[in-house]
């Protein structure tokens, strides 16, 4: 049936349509990719959270679909579909997608584990290594946000005792245990990856270490390569959201 989308009624008998097709290849095909597409018709179409959180639970359990792993966590994280939110479920369902492969998964078990001080708001058992190795997982995966997360950690370094560090003070730093040690070069190569994987911020640092000669041979010269490189990612990362912003704007209409 061919449809036309200038008509608000053939819109509607579409999208109706396409909510059939999708709980058919779900229900009835078992199709763990069009589930995670049932998931998400119900999350931005229909507006169903809690059924929308169904599919994905069911999809990650049943059908071991590591996307729907992450889309349950976030939902467990900020309690929509659900009467409020339940950070170590999240934590179980994102450690469930990072077994999975799923990076994005690994990303927030990682960053779920090693979230440090009082306003990260986070009600997990602090652990520095297994959210180190979720980290670096998800780098692995191409991640640059985790990538970038690793290189953070690196460069303060992850103090064994919270309440020891001061970041104004880094002079008193150096005294105190650290469970994951400052270290330039290691923070300069997950900057390096995190930038050749698209994260305009990790560009950023690239470019100041570089200048700087922290972690990497001083390179004026690379420096500001990196950071017109970083400049070119914002222009298009606040292009990329101007033009949703427009269609979102146009669709109003």
């Amino acid at each position: 049936m061919a449809y036309d989308l200038q008509k608000e009624e053939d819109v509607k008998q579409y999208v109706e349509n396409l909510g059939i097709e999708y709980r058919f290849g779900c229900y009835q095909e078992k199709k763990p990719e069009v589930c995670q597409l049932l998931g998400d018709y119900l999350e931005a179409i229909k507006k169903d959270y809690k059924k929308a959180a169904t599919v994905y639970k069911n999809n990650c359990l049943e059908y071991k679909y590591g996307k729907s792993c992450t889309k349950y966590g976030n939902y467990a994280l900020i309690g929509r579909g659900r009467d409020k939110p339940d950070t170590n479920e999240a934590l179980q369902y994102f450690e469930k997608g990072c077994e999975l492969n799923d990076p994005v998964s690994c990303l927030h078990a990682g960053i779920l584990l090693t979230a440090i001080g009082p306003t990260s708001g986070f009600k997990v058992q602090r652990d520095i290594p297994k959210g180190y190795n979720y980290l670096k997982k998800s780098c692995d995966y191409k991640d640059d946000k985790a990538c970038h997360y690793l290189s953070g950690m690196y460069l303060t370094g992850v103090p064994k005792n919270i309440a020891d560090f001061n970041p104004h003070n880094p002079e008193k730093n150096k005294n105190i245990d650290y469970l994951i040690k400052p270290d330039l070069k290691q923070a300069f190569q997950f900057a390096n990856k995190g930038c050749e994987y698209g994260n305009m911020y990790a560009c950023a640092n690239v470019s100041l270490m570089y200048k700087k000669g922290d972690g990497v041979t001083q390179d004026l010269e690379k420096s500001k390569q990196y950071f017109e490189l970083a400049q070119n990612l914002q222009k298009a990362d606040l292009t990329a959201k101007e033009l949703k912003f427009q269609q979102g704007l146009n669709d109003k209409k």
